[in-house]
Order: structure tokens, then C-alpha cells, then sequence
């Protein structure tokens, strides 16, 4: 009797397992809350730009002549004449490339020196306040200057992303460093723990979230660097197209670049900040 009563309940609890809704309405309330207001809030600000640019004498096009003026270079991403005459998705792609390569060297030196600087109090008082002088200069203005010692409009373009990138890393790393709770150094201390023990498995988990956090901030300033220093070095890129296309009087193939470069800006702030939470188990914030 009682075999027959264990029974009936996993019978009945494998029946109401099965009538579970694999989709909730929470889960779907929570998505619209996510997607609706941002969408009423672009209708209405295309609504706007269609009525005021419709005017006689506006200086910028309305939504629905933008697409139709630029539509080649919409519906056409991928063409590849030669030289820079190349679709949105080549030049895209070249400055991508450029920001990962100078993304990447930026990581790597300024978790390092946020490391020192955090780490070290000689090294906070000769460095901090050398890192918060040159943290000031605009991006732009090293670019003559990386022009004149590398030569060559790749490799300056790069160091540009890194020069601007850096700061946010190294301070933010800094903070984390110097934020790391007595009692993890205590036990450290006990385990003997040597100094590359110490850095990989009681610095890094413990100041991934500030480190994180200048990881999203150096990602959106090296694709604003990025678009800025194409425009003055030429070739293939984002930048490039933007400046052609003001040069040859194509402002709606601007206002598309535009609307590219703004997604792909968001697309790796989103990225990093994922790469965040799944590296920090969800204390940094997504």
C-alpha cells in the first residue's frame, strides 16, 4: 500500500512537472519592461526628427530620407571595391581590430602598474599623481606625436586606443587593490603564500569588480578614440567613413554610421560587462 502511495505522488509530481509553462508570465512581463520603454522612447524620438525635419530649410534629413538616401550602404555591407571604397561592414571590422589590439595591451599594462600603484605606497605617491596629469590630455592630442614616432597611421591609431584607455584600468585596479580586506592578507600571510600565489588567487578575485568596472570604462573610451583618430589618419575604418562622407556632402551615410557606431559601442560595454559578472560570480555589475 504504502509502494502504491510513493508511487501515485511521483506519477502526480512528474504530471505537474509536465504542466509547468516552460515561459511564465513573470519571465514575460519582465522582458517587455526590458524592451517596451525603450522602444516607445525611440518611436517618439523618430516621430520628432521625421516632423521637424521636414521643415523647409532643416539642416539634417528626416528618418524616412535617410534610409532611402543611404540604402546602398545599408542593404550592401559587405561590398569591397578595392582601396576604401568598401562597405560599412569592412570599415567597421578594420577599426575593430585596431581597438582590440590596443584594448588588449592597455588591459595587460594597467592591471599590472594598477596593481603596483594599489599595491605599494612609494609607488602611489611617485605615480598616482603623474597618471592623473596625463589622464587629462584628450586623445587627439597624441596622435601628432605618435605620427612623428612611429611613422605610420596603424600603429599610431593603436597607441592612441591604449594611451586613452589605460587611466580608467589603472585606477580602478588601484582602488581594488588597496580595498582588499586585512583578514584575506592575514591568511595569505599564513598560508605562505608567495607574491605570484598572492596575485593570482587573492588580488585578482578581490579587486575583479573594481577592475571590471575600468575594463567598461577604458572599452567606451577606445571606440570613441578610435572613431576620432580615423578621421585624421585615412584608410580603412568607421572614423575614415564618417570624414568621406561629410567630405562628399553625404549626410545621410553619416547619421547611419552613427546609428552603427553607437550599437557597437553598446555591444561591447555589454560584452565586457558580462565577461565581468561571469568572471566575479555577479558582484560586478552587468
Amino acid at each position: 500500500m504504502a509502494l502504491g502511495l510513493s508511487i501515485g505522488r511521483v506519477g502526480a509530481a512528474k504530471a505537474e512537472g509536465a504542466r509547468a509553462p516552460l515561459v511564465t508570465r513573470a519571465a514575460v512581463k519582465g522582458l517587455a519592461l526590458r524592451i517596451v520603454p525603450p522602444l516607445v522612447v525611440l518611436a517618439v524620438f523618430l516621430l520628432l526628427w521625421e516632423v521637424l525635419c521636414q521643415r523647409p530649410g532643416a539642416g539634417l534629413p528626416p528618418p524616412s530620407r535617410v534610409v532611402t538616401e543611404a540604402w546602398d550602404i545599408i542593404a550592401h555591407p559587405f561590398y569591397d571595391n578595392g582601396g576604401t571604397d568598401k562597405g560599412l561592414f569592412w570599415h567597421i571590422t578594420a577599426s575593430l581590430q585596431r581597438v582590440a589590439l590596443g584594448f588588449a595591451l592597455a588591459v595587460v599594462a594597467g592591471v599590472l602598474l594598477g596593481t603596483l600603484v594599489g599595491q605599494s605606497e612609494w609607488a602611489m605617491r611617485g605615480l598616482d599623481p603623474i597618471f592623473q596629469v596625463l589622464r587629462t590630455i584628450p586623445p587627439l592630442a597624441w596622435l601628432p606625436l605618435s605620427l612623428a614616432a612611429f611613422r605610420d597611421g596603424q600603429p599610431s591609431a593603436i597607441f592612441v586606443i591604449f594611451i586613452t584607455s589605460i587611466w580608467p584600468i589603472i585606477i580602478n585596479t588601484a582602488v581594488g587593490i588597496r580595498n582588499i580586506p586585512q583578514d584575506y592578507r592575514n591568511v595569505a600571510a599564513v598560508l605562505r603564500l608567495n607574491a605570484f600565489e598572492f596575485f593570482g588567487k587573492v588580488m585578482l578575485p578581490s579587486a575583479a569588480p573594481y577592475i571590471f568596472t575600468g575594463l567598461r570604462i577604458g572599452v567606451g573610451l577606445s571606440w570613441l578614440a578610435i572613431v576620432a583618430a580615423e578621421m585624421l589618419i585615412g584608410g580603412v575604418g568607421i572614423g575614415f567613413f564618417i570624414w568621406d562622407a561629410w567630405n562628399s556632402s553625404h549626410i545621410s551615410e553619416i547619421i547611419v554610421a552613427l546609428v552603427y557606431v553607437g550599437v557597437i559601442g553598446f555591444v561591447l560595454d555589454r560584452l565586457v560587462a558580462g565577461l565581468g559578472h561571469l568572471v566575479t560570480r555577479g558582484t560586478a555589475t552587468a
